[in-house]
């Protein structure tokens, strides 16, 4: 591996609009935040060669999936509720692509967001659509007024968030209005929202390093701990085999 391990993070993408070209775009804390974990972050684009896909992969040692704007549930088999904010078609082909290919390679992989929701999906599992409706005790999860918005977490013990936050109050920056319903085999939750919401999961396969946060620990409303969740993920991927067998032991 390289002294410091090459993360890929993908990239959000908007079609041209008027006078407006096509553009991609990464919010800046995903790779300020690989960066300070000791990671050399590379942003990638939308691609549809496969072989160039598979050629980037194979120089990588683990991937960051972002969030963004919801998964078109049509391509699960579901019906498209009113609430969805459709992500661009580019990105979601390309991503849903990305992602099987991640899945394949166990190559190790942090999804954030929809990055966690499509980190689900693609393993097995799927998703409520609009929490509101589908678990009407629920808190509220999004804030359209406060882009900061947090609440709560319950931390599942003998787990990498465990390992990053311990005991005691955990506040998080959290803004979704989809959230995971049937967890993908092979995955356990380590975090839920008091309202019973899931918030993380982590991988159960000693030989994969897979986790995922609803939350967003990148977000600049986030703390110095949230920071924490990138360090134990770019030390499992320095060191992939002892690491996840403590997690899951």
């Amino acid at each position: 591996m390289h002294a410091k391990p090459l993360i890929g993070i993908n990239a959000d993408f908007k079609s041209a609009k008027g006078n407006q070209p096509s553009f991609s775009v990464v919010t800046a804390g995903y790779y300020d935040s690989v960066l300070r974990a000791g990671g050399i972050p590379v942003v990638v684009p939308p691609m549809e060669d496969e072989d160039d896909i598979n050629a980037l992969m194979d120089k990588l040692d683990g991937f960051v999936m972002i969030g963004g704007a919801d998964l078109d549930p049509r391509r699960d088999g579901f019906m498209l509720h009113p609430t969805v904010r459709q992500m661009d078609r580019r990105r979601e082909t390309f991503d849903r692509r990305l992602m099987q290919l991640i899945v394949e390679r166990r190559l190790p992989v942090f999804g954030i967001g929809v990055g966690m929701q499509l980190l689900n999906v693609t393993s097995g599992g799927n998703l409520f659509l609009h929490i509101p409706e589908d678990i009407p005790t629920a808190i509220p999860h999004r804030d359209p007024q406060d882009p900061g918005h947090r609440h709560s977490l319950e931390i599942e013990t003998d787990s990498l968030m465990e390992r990053v936050y311990g005991d005691g109050e955990i506040r998080v920056s959290s803004r979704h209005h989809m959230a995971i319903d049937e967890l993908a085999p092979g995955f356990r939750v380590t975090a839920r929202c008091p309202d019973g919401v899931v918030e993380a999961i982590e991988s159960e396969n000693p030989e994969w390093i897979a986790i995922g946060t609803q939350f967003h620990p990148e977000n600049e409303a986030a703390s110095a701990l949230d920071v924490r969740v990138f360090e134990e993920f770019l030390d499992l991927v320095r060191e992939p085999v002892a690491p996840m067998l403590r997690v899951v032991a």
